[in-house]
């Protein structure tokens, strides 16, 4: 097979910022702020689009670059194209396009890992798994709320294995990576007694999150780095903070079981999905995008990014708090400014790739 660096990448890229775009739209009309709405099913389809449109399609272009193989980028093609079917009211189209995408992935890692099978890359594929157990369910029919610890595992596990990849030159030792597998395991196990016990479920998943936390609070390489000035220290922080919301979001749906709307359902799932999920990417953006746009380096730190991660999360706690005192307005304020701390990073990493690809041309 041919090895090549195709340019279609882009256009999916572009599918994967819309879905994205189309999600933080829907969210505000959910949150109460009156926008103009594209399509009338936006709001109710604001989660499918932030996992699978965006985040699916992400990490399927991700896996498919380090693969290196034309066939690969069909996958986040598929979820890319799914999300803009959503959006225009095939439903059911688009949860089938997420779904072979989502099988489309587990196939991809499996064969990128396999050849070299360690835990880190047994956790990953695990992730991949759970994006498509979360999107089969979804194709049967289950609400969201059934299927939202399943969306969670496919990131939280993504992530997490790819921080025990990189801490791996810390030498942790047997009985640490025990925790850690333990971890995994409780949380799997509360994902599937969610499915028929959801409050019980959805209480065991949340240990296994909070032991997540825990254990990468503890054991990431982030603990170190974070006393290195410049790129090294604005991404241990993000990391930091990334784990401690993902720690609190195991906590509250410890203490709140199966809610399936309301308040603290949207306490539980944004500090993960915000909080954990969106500083992980804020983290790894300034060396990842560039592998993705093909750049030759990773971005140059700027004392910026520290406004558009302040700004997440400072408005993450006013939402929360929000949410837990029943406060509406500071939920919708919150909202609005995750939501613009979100396009904030995005135009900061996009302005900054297009200044080194510019810089590169000069040079050469």
């Amino acid at each position: 097979m041919e090895k090549n660096r195709p340019k279609f990448r882009f256009p999916i890229m572009a599918l994967g910022g819309l879905a994205l775009i189309l999600a933080l739209w829907g969210g505000l009309s959910r949150l109460g702020w009156e926008l103009p709405l594209i399509s009338s099913t936006l709001p109710s389809i604001h989660g499918p689009l932030i996992v699978s449109g965006f985040l699916g399609t992400l990490i399927g272009i991700e896996q498919a670059v380090a693969l290196k193989y034309k066939w690969a980028y069909v996958v986040p093609l598929l979820s890319g194209i799914g999300a803009i079917a959503i959006v225009l009211g095939f439903a059911l189209l688009g949860a089938i396009l997420m779904t072979l995408s989502s099988t489309g992935l587990v196939f991809l890692v499996v064969v990128i890992f396999y050849p070299h099978l360690t835990l880190h890359a047994i956790v990953m594929m695990l992730g991949a798994f759970c994006w498509l157990v979360g999107n089969g369910l979804w194709l049967l029919g289950l609400p969201f709320y059934k299927i939202a610890l399943w969306w969670i595992g496919f990131l939280t596990l993504t992530i997490a294995g790819e921080r025990l990849e990189i801490s791996r030159v810390l030498l942790i030792s047997k009985k640490t990576k025990l925790v850690f597998i333990l971890a995994v395991v409780v949380f799997i196990g509360g994902s599937l007694l969610a499915i028929k016990a959801f409050s019980a479920g959805t209480r065991v998943a949340s240990i296994g999150m909070i032991t997540l936390a825990l254990w990468l609070l503890f054991n990431d390489i982030a603990r170190r780095t974070i006393h290195k000035p410049g790129l090294n220290r604005y991404i241990a922080l993000s990391l930091i903070l990334g784990y401690v919301w993902l720690g609190f979001g195991g906590l509250l749906g410890l203490i709140f079981g199966g809610v399936s709307s309301g308040f603290y359902y949207d306490a539980v799932l944004h500090s993960v999905f915000i909080g954990f999920v969106f500083s992980m990417i804020f983290a790894h953006a300034p060396i990842i995008f560039p592998t993705l746009m093909d750049l030759p380096t990773f971005l140059p730190f700027q004392s910026s990014f520290y406004v558009h991660l302040a700004l997440l999360h400072l408005s993450l706690a006013l939402r929360i708090i929000g949410d837990l005192a029943a406060w509406p307005l500071g939920r919708q304020w919150g909202g609005l400014f995750n939501a613009f701390a979100i396009l904030l990073f995005l135009g900061n990493i996009m302005y900054l790739s297009r200044k080194v690809k510019y810089t590169v041309a000069q040079s050469s």
